[in-house]
């Protein structure tokens, strides 16, 4: 697979630049995504998170998660919100300190893949893909999703063009004939089904096992020293989380988390009702944060190393969820 470089070395690459802007002392800087509407949005549009924390807050927008795992190495970013698992385990993987504290969202409907419309390739088809050029973010949940599908399709990613591309330019490639299927997320994801067919649905994926969801992630020196800062910072997710799951806000919400996405209040709905964010408790319950998803990890870690992604994978990575916050943020 001509990929150009290892996932590993492409975080440590990013790592060196100055992407995101430095936090000072009495700063937090947080790293999300544009086009990726959820409730904390609405918190951080009101405010609420300085308000509780009694810090101002630096928030920066990121195109990947490997960008993100690239920030909190070198210390322009304390906290990274809705970061993909396996960007996470590729950085982990790497020997990069960085830990789990929460889900942020799973959403098995909005990361795919999407075949160009022309090649009328559907999965009773998979195997035309042999040989064609594929846009794919790597070490992202996109990545991870795409290796599955084309190990489940028995395609040979070996024979297969992989470039590295975000989101939005492998829909931009997509569009433009320039490659034959494209894997992403968001508002990326969306404008690439403008030009073509998944091969898998949401619920298809998950009946195979191919998961998808992320956390909120954090260097571990950060989660020790601060660890107070940080239960109040989950604290106020949740609630944010709670408010919108209730149903009953979505009229004084929505508005709010699109325009702070950079979404239309369509566009943001749409990718919205795609989307789940589990409760504190539902995160602590051995699914999730209580042995399930460092098992999930941990597979992830391995199909990589299967696809000569990374060198190598950790014998466990319960080490890198850290539930403590969590569950400090449930007693508040």
């Amino acid at each position: 697979m001509p990929i150009k470089r290892k996932l590993t070395g492409a975080v440590a690459a990013i790592a060196l630049l100055s992407g995101a802007q430095a936090a000072m002392a009495e700063d937090l800087t947080v790293a999300y995504f544009l086009e990726w509407p959820m409730p904390f949005q609405y918190a951080k549009a009101m405010g609420t998170y300085e308000k509780e924390l009694g810090v101002a807050i630096n928030w920066v927008s990121f195109d990947t998660g490997t960008a993100m795992s690239a920030a909190m190495a070198s210390g322009d970013v304390q906290i990274a919100v809705s970061q993909g698992v396996p960007p996470f385990v590729v950085a982990t993987s790497a020997g990069q300190d960085i830990q789990t504290v929460d889900v942020a969202v799973s959403y098995s409907e909005n990361d795919n893949c999407v075949v160009a419309s022309a090649l009328e390739i559907d999965k009773d088809s998979a195997s035309e893909l042999a040989g064609k050029k594929v846009a794919v973010p790597l070490g992202t949940a996109a990545h991870y999703g795409f290796l599955s599908q084309m190990n489940h399709f028995g395609v040979d990613i070996g024979g297969l063009d992989v470039v590295d591309m975000a989101p939005a330019e492998g829909a931009a490639a997509l569009a433009q004939g320039s490659v034959d299927m494209s894997c992403g997320w968001g508002g990326g994801l969306r404008r690439m089904k403008e030009h073509g067919n998944v091969l898998l649905t949401g619920a298809e994926k998950e009946a195979l096992g191919i998961l998808v969801f992320d956390v909120t992630a954090a260097p571990a020196n950060f989660v020790a020293e601060e660890g107070d800062m940080l239960a109040k910072f989950l604290k106020v997710t949740a609630d944010a989380n709670a408010m919108w799951n209730s149903g009953d806000h979505m009229a004084e919400m929505l508005p709010v988390i699109a325009k702070d996405a950079g979404m239309s209040e369509e566009d943001a709905k749409s990718s919205l009702m795609t989307f789940s964010f589990p409760s504190i408790d539902e995160q602590l319950d051995d699914k999730w944060l209580g042995g399930g998803a460092a098992v999930f990890m941990k597979g992830v870690a391995d199909v990589f190393v299967a696809a000569g992604s990374i060198d190598g994978a950790l014998d466990s990575y319960a080490a890198s969820v850290n539930t403590a916050p969590l569950a400090a943020a449930k007693g508040m």
